[in-house]
């Protein structure tokens, strides 16, 4: 496990705390939609952290060309339909580009500031001059008023946000319970929260920047290369 990463529940568990069984019953939202409005059709798309293809799924569906990395190999098995490669975010470099990279999964508030530099480096490094990366933000008030719960996607299960601790340095340690009628499962990670300007900035240090806000939220945003 990665320090400070926790799971529990059935079925096996990644590295960053994420339980397979739980993530192969998640749907998908409105990512496919983001991605098709920010790149052309039939694009070559570098999805970084995969996972059981839940987004992968419907991209490979709408025409799209996807290679899928994921570091847990449980999770490459549920992929289909596009090509796989297992290896950590941070340290990837297929040698070669495409017309966008997904860095979806609110990965680029990882806790640990190198991590987050070596993905954004590699969201560079496999960019073409030309094209786009596509990153997910935590939305507006994410640490704020917990406990709270929701009625996670789709229905039928409940998705409780139980803690968010401060433990150093600008990162906290989040706990996320997810309740199914059948099943259980908990994730704890470490999140550091970034403002526009620290967002930015960490862009910049990749030779990346905002072209544009994707969602009225802003949790997505489309950058290009410097």
């Amino acid at each position: 496990m990665r320090t400070g990463y926790e799971g529990t529940g059935p079925g096996a568990i990644t590295p960053d705390g994420c339980a397979v069984e739980l993530y192969s019953r998640l749907v998908v939202e409105d990512e496919p939609d983001v991605v098709a409005g920010a790149v052309p059709a039939g694009a070559t798309l570098l999805e970084l952290g995969c996972g059981v293809g839940r987004v992968t799924h419907p991209l490979v569906e709408r025409g799209f060309r996807v290679t899928a990395v994921d570091e847990s190999s449980e999770m490459l098995e549920r992929v289909r339909g596009a090509r796989t490669v297992r290896g950590a975010i941070e340290g990837l470099d297929l040698g070669e580009t495409f017309d966008a990279v997904l860095l979806g999964s609110i990965l680029v508030h990882t806790g640990d500031a190198e991590v987050r530099a070596g993905m954004l480096a590699a969201c560079r490094r496999h960019v073409a001059d030309d094209g786009c990366v596509l990153i997910q933000r935590e939305r507006p008030g994410a640490h704020e008023g917990l406990p709270r719960e929701v009625t996670g996607p789709g229905g039928g299960f409940t998705i409780r946000k139980l803690h968010s601790e401060p433990v150093g340095d600008g990162v906290r340690s989040v706990k996320v319970e997810y309740v199914f009628p059948d099943a259980v499962w908990t994730q704890t990670y470490r999140a550091r929260p970034l403002t526009p300007e620290e967002f930015e900035r960490a862009l910049a240090r990749a030779d990346l920047k905002v072209d544009r806000v994707l969602t009225e939220d802003g949790s997505w945003v489309r950058a290009v290369p410097v």
